[in-house]
C-alpha cells in the first residue's frame, strides 16, 4: 500500500502539468479575437487554478447565487397559468446558454464566458415579465427620475448588491445582452482604458446612463464576441419559443414565421436555419453576421411577436390589476423602509436574508442600508417571483384583489 501511495504521489506533479498543458493548450487554440481567461479583468484581484479556469468559476458564482433559484417561478411572457408546458424564465436562460454555446463552440470562442453570460442575463427580471418590467420602472422614475432596466439590474445585482467580483466581460455581456432592434451585424466595441480602475469606471459610466437616460440601453453594444453571441441568441430562443407558448395557450399566434421561408416554419427550422448562417457568415471574423436577407426576417418577426403577443398585455387583464398591485407594494415598502420598520419583509425577507451567512456581510449590509429608498425597493420587488408577489400583496392588503391562476382544465384562455 505505500508503495502504491508514493508512486501515485510520484506521478501528482506529471498529471498536474499535463492537465496545466491541455488546458492552456486549448485556450491558444481558441480563435485569434475570442476572450482567454487571462484577459480576465476583476476589481479585486484573484488567483485562479488552471484545474477550474476565471470565467468558469463565474458561472458557478452566478449558478449558487441566491437569486438564481428564483428564475423558476418568473414568468418568461405569459403569467397566472397553471402550466407546466409553458416557458418560465429558468428555461429561457439554459435555451440562450445552449444557442450561444452551439455557435460559439463553430466559431471556437470561450464557452465559459459564453455560459456565464447567458445564465446571469436575466437575474435582473422582475416577477410577470416585461409587463412588470414596464411597471417598476414607471413607479421607480416617479420617485426618482431614474429609470428600471432588467438588464442594467442583472449587473447591479452582482456587481453591487451580491459583491460576487465577477470578471467586467461578463458584467459588461449581461448589461448589453439586449436592444430592442435587430442587426444584421455585431461587432464588439471595447473599452478604452488599459487598466482594471479604468475599464471599470467607464462600465459604471454606461450603468449610469441608462438609469438616467432612456434611450441608453439601445445604444450598448458587447466589448466581446461572446457577448455578441449572447445577444443573438437571445432572440432566437425566444422569438419561436414565445409563439409555440402562445400555440398552447390557444390565443391565436401562429408559428410559422416569413411568409419567404427565410427562416424556415417551425421553431427547430429556425434555430437551425439562424445558427447556420451566423456561423457561416461570422467564421474567422471579428464580428458577428447575418445575411441582410435573415437579418430583415427576423427583425420583421420580432415585430410581429411585439404587436400580437407582448404590447396588448398591458391593455388586459391580468396585467391592468397587476400594475395596480405593483404600486400598492411599491409604496408600503417604501413607506416601511424610510421609517425603518425592521419587521416588514423588506427587512426580514429582503435585506437580512441578501446578506445572511456571506463572509464579508457586515460591510456589505451596512452599506446597503444607507442606499437610497427606492433603491432598495426596487431591488427587492424585482427579486420575487410570481408567486412570491402574489403573497406579499395578500399579506399587506387582505382586503386587496385576488388573482386566480388559469388551470389545465378550466377552459379559460386570455386574448
Amino acid at each position: 500500500m505505500e508503495k502504491r501511495e508514493k508512486k501515485y504521489l510520484e506521478l501528482e506533479p506529471k498529471v498536474r502539468d499535463a492537465v496545466y498543458a491541455d488546458l492552456k493548450h486549448r485556450q491558444d487554440e481558441m480563435y485569434e479575437y475570442a476572450t482567454r481567461d487571462d484577459r480576465s479583468i476583476r476589481r479585486e484581484e484573484e488567483r485562479f487554478r488552471v484545474q477550474r479556469p476565471n470565467f468558469a468559476k463565474d458561472s458557478e458564482r452566478i449558478l449558487y447565487c441566491r437569486y438564481f433559484n428564483r428564475y423558476a417561478d418568473k414568468t418568461q411572457v405569459f403569467s397566472l397559468y397553471k402550466n407546466d408546458d409553458i416557458t418560465r424564465r429558468i428555461l429561457h436562460v439554459q435555451l440562450v446558454s445552449r444557442i450561444a454555446r452551439n455557435i460559439g463552440r463553430m466559431l471556437n470562442l470561450n464557452l465559459d464566458l459564453i455560459e456565464a453570460i447567458a445564465l446571469g442575463h436575466d437575474l435582473g427580471h422582475t416577477p410577470f415579465g416585461h409587463a412588470g418590467e414596464r411597471f417598476l420602472s414607471r413607479l421607480y422614475h416617479a420617485g426618482t427620475g431614474r429609470y428600471f432596466n432588467h438588464n442594467v439590474h442583472s449587473a447591479r445585482i452582482l456587481d453591487k448588491v451580491l459583491s460576487l467580483n465577477l470578471s467586467l466581460q461578463v458584467l459588461n455581456g449581461i448589461l448589453c445582452h439586449n436592444g430592442e432592434k435587430v442587426s444584421g451585424e455585431y461587432r464588439p466595441r471595447e473599452y478604452h482604458s488599459q487598466d482594471a480602475a479604468g475599464v471599470f469606471a467607464e462600465f459604471e459610466r454606461q450603468m449610469e446612463e441608462c438609469y438616467t437616460q432612456e434611450d441608453a440601453v439601445g445604444r450598448l453594444v458587447p466589448s466581446t464576441l461572446e457577448g455578441c453571441v449572447v445577444r443573438l441568441a437571445d432572440v432566437i430562443a425566444y422569438l419561436g419559443k414565445d409563439r409555440q407558448d402562445a400555440q398552447i395557450l390557444k390565443i391565436g399566434m401562429q408559428e410559422p414565421f416569413s411568409k419567404n421561408d427565410v427562416l424556415g416554419s417551425t421553431n427547430s427550422d429556425f434555430i437551425n436555419n439562424i445558427i447556420t448562417n451566423v456561423v457561416s457568415n461570422s467564421y474567422g471574423r471579428p464580428y458577428i453576421k447575418l445575411d441582410e436577407k435573415y437579418a430583415d426576417a427576423l427583425a420583421y418577426e420580432k415585430q410581429v411577436n411585439f404587436k400580437r403577443i407582448y404590447e396588448p398585455q398591458d391593455r388586459n387583464e391580468p396585467y391592468p390589476t397587476i400594475r395596480e398591485m405593483f404600486a400598492r407594494v411599491y409604496e408600503k415598502l417604501l413607506d416601511d423602509f424610510i421609517k425603518q420598520d425592521e419587521a416588514s419583509p423588506v427587512f426580514r425577507h429582503h435585506i437580512n436574508h441578501i446578506y445572511r451567512g456571506f463572509s464579508r456581510a457586515e460591510g456589505l449590509k451596512e452599506a446597503y442600508l444607507k442606499e437610497e429608498p427606492n433603491q432598495v425597493v426596487v431591488d427587492y420587488i424585482a427579486s420575487m417571483t410570481d408567486d412570491y408577489f402574489l403573497d406579499l400583496h395578500a399579506m399587506l392588503f387582505p382586503e386587496g384583489p385576488k388573482l386566480k391562476y388559469i388551470s389545465y382544465f378550466s377552459g379559460q384562455k386570455r386574448s
